[in-house]
């Protein structure tokens, strides 16, 4: 871990956020939401083609995750004030964001209270509310373990703690004897299995899934609760320049989220990643993103 990989601040309401910054330190400055579960090590293995991009790239720990103080009862839309603290203390009058599964909500929450403070905006696989599509239809083609975590945050805190205090420390197992199998028994298609067998990307498993649970697994709970109840603000109010990228063969987050999301904000760049599932190439796909949010171009 570099010392670039834990700075902290102070958020308006006293909470620690820690954050790493990765990148060009002179680049474009954009800020990555992370995903459920998750913290600021999910990067690129590859810093030197990080740097390439022109991008300087800023991750943090959402509340409760990793070195970040919790935020109890926290919204999905409760994530833009820390953002805003973040920017404030980086000096960035302006900047991209994106965000990635469990970090596309919080993405979507940035982008559409502040489109002032925004270049540019991307939605990767993101999750769309659930109060909009219903527990059928939101829960349609996602694996089987999927579906039972969102039914232990229906049935309340009690439960969902419980079951992701287990499920946290089997994850870390499994991590520790082989990071290719940090999802257990997913079903997974096979691009994903691929990505996640790589030799590179274990190291990086490895870190992450050990930091993101610092705090316990309340990010994580919090995270779920969050995404079963309303999320505080409305998507189709974002009016900043947004892509929106779902895959084919996602079950984690099926196609049918990022389908509602594009309906919803018809003027996204939208890309569906035929072939893929959930997880993206983590070098081509990374290198168009870091286009998009550095200059907007769109390649794909």
């Amino acid at each position: 871990m570099t010392t670039s990989a834990l700075r902290t601040i102070r958020t308006p309401d006293g909470r620690q956020l820690a954050y790493a910054e990765w990148g060009d330190p002179e680049g474009v400055p954009a800020i990555s939401i992370h995903g459920t579960p998750g913290c600021r090590l999910g990067r690129h293995p590859n810093q030197d083609l990080v740097r390439r991009t022109g991008v300087r790239l800023i991750t943090f720990d959402r509340a409760g995750y990793g070195r970040s103080d919790r935020n109890p009862g926290r919204r999905v839309v409760d994530v833009v004030p820390d953002v805003r603290a973040l920017a404030d203390a980086l000096g960035f009058d302006s900047f991209a964001v994106c965000g990635g599964s469990g970090g596309g909500p919080h993405t979507l929450a940035v982008a559409a209270l502040m489109p002032e403070r925004l270049t540019r905006v991307a939605c990767i696989v993101g999750i769309a509310p659930y109060d909009a599509l219903g527990w059928d239809e939101w829960t349609r083609g996602m694996d089987p373990l999927n579906v039972k975590e969102f039914g232990w945050a229906v049935e309340g805190e009690e439960k969902l703690v419980k079951e992701l205090t287990r499920e946290a420390a089997d994850m870390r197992s499994r991590v520790e004897a082989d990071p290719s199998t940090v999802l257990g028994d997913y079903v997974l298609p096979e691009a994903d299995r691929a990505i996640l067998a790589r030799q590179d990307i274990a190291g990086i498993i490895r870190e992450s899934t050990e930091e993101q649970f610092a705090n316990g697994v309340w990010g994580w709970v919090d995270d779920d609760l969050a995404f079963t109840r309303p999320w505080g603000f409305d998507p189709s109010s974002v009016k900043v320049a947004i892509a929106i990228w779902w895959g084919a063969e996602d079950v984690l987050v099926p196609p049918q989220h990022g389908e509602w999301l594009a309906k919803a904000l018809p003027h996204a760049e939208t890309r569906v990643m035929t072939g893929a599932g959930h997880q993206a190439d983590p070098d081509n796909d990374f290198t168009l993103l870091s286009a998009w949010l550095r200059d907007g171009a769109v390649s794909w």
